[in-house]
């Protein structure tokens, strides 16, 4: 299989797929682009080498570059997105896709007439939690799955300025996909509501007065979820939550992201006893590097890494956002 050449765009939180691209089996050479060259320079070097492109157009216009990883801003997501695809080249883009009907669409068209690859980068799917919980869904631990819950709670104050009063659902990707991807369905009908208010300057930008909003939901299996979106002026600790409740069993993401998440067990009722009795447990969880190519594993501990000690290093399944990284750039096109 021929290796892809892979252009990164956008350095800041960008830059932390480098290294994996890097040393990605089934990637050939790595181009780095970001507005600030010194970051991009500093990015290269972090990583022992790779190409500095001058430009985004530079980038389109390289016939070498097989596809494009677009980390930069939300208002310049659909744009790129789909000049990526016109220049011929498969597209991975940080969520959210787009934040309108007329760019989804806009995305999709450019797609088709393409021929390549689009992936919007949703991290949640790619989480020690989804995996796990996946597999107790495998192997029917919760029987009759009954509702979805989905929960990001994250504070921008301070963020770059496109952040500032964003709509909470216009970026409510990692709260809503792990829903989907467990109801094995489409979402066909949303309630949503927003609640509270903001101060009057957080408002200028997108017309939104509401700091939080929630969310309702009907797939196309019948099943349920509501999902819940904080962006400023809540003070909640940081979560991008997933909870899967079933007849046997439930999954709920732990209170803070650095939490273990709990794993509920049901014990059928006592004849003469009212209701059933529940087992919680906390549960830490495993990491899954073996999913990954051995060249990368290492990635999902991150700097807790041991290379003289590498298999007992990853099976302790520190908790790092490098597994997200890690993960789907693995699934990226390969």
């Amino acid at each position: 299989m021929k290796k892809l050449n892979v252009a990164l765009v956008g350095l800041g939180f960008g830059g932390a797929f480098a290294g994996i691209y890097k040393e990605h089996p089934d990637v050939g050479e790595l181009t780095l682009f970001d507005t600030d060259s010194a970051k991009a320079q500093r990015v290269a070097e972090h990583i022992g080498g790779a190409k500095i492109a001058g430009s985004f157009e530079e980038i389109l216009a390289d016939p070498s570059v097989d596809a494009v990883h677009l980390v930069t801003p939300i208002p310049m997501h659909a744009d790129q997105t789909v000049r990526v695809l016109d220049a011929g080249k498969h597209c991975a883009c940080t969520v959210p896709m787009a934040t309108s009907l007329e760019d989804i669409q806009r995305i999709v068209d450019a797609k088709r007439r393409s021929g390549k690859n689009y992936m919007m980068m949703e991290t949640t799917l790619y989480t020690y939690q989804f995996f796990y919980a996946s597999e107790m869904k495998r192997e029917g631990k919760f029987g009759k799955i009954q509702f979805f819950r989905g929960s990001h709670y994250q504070d921008m104050a301070n963020w770059p300025s496109y952040w500032m009063g964003l709509p909470p659902m216009w970026y409510g990707t990692h709260a809503i996909a792990p829903m989907v991807a467990f109801s094995d369905s489409r979402i066909c009908r949303v309630n949503c509501f927003g609640s509270g208010t903001m101060e009057p300057w957080l408002r200028e930008q997108y017309g939104n007065p509401f700091p939080v909003e929630s969310a309702l939901f009907e797939f196309e299996s019948g099943m349920k979820g509501e999902a819940t979106r904080s962006l400023f002026e809540c003070a909640r600790v940081y979560q991008e939550g997933m909870f899967v409740y079933g007849s046997n069993a439930c999954f709920e993401w732990g209170f803070g992201d650095g939490s273990d998440p709990y794993v509920t067990v049901y014990q059928q009722a006592v004849e003469g006893k009212r209701g059933g009795r529940s087992v919680v447990n906390v549960t830490p969880m495993p990491n899954y590097h073996e999913s990954l190519p051995q060249e990368i594993q290492h990635f999902t501990v991150g700097g807790k890494f041991d290379p003289l000690n590498p298999q007992e290093s990853l099976k302790k399944g520190i908790f790092t956002e490098i597994l997200y990284h890690a993960q789907f750039s693995c699934a990226l096109y390969f």
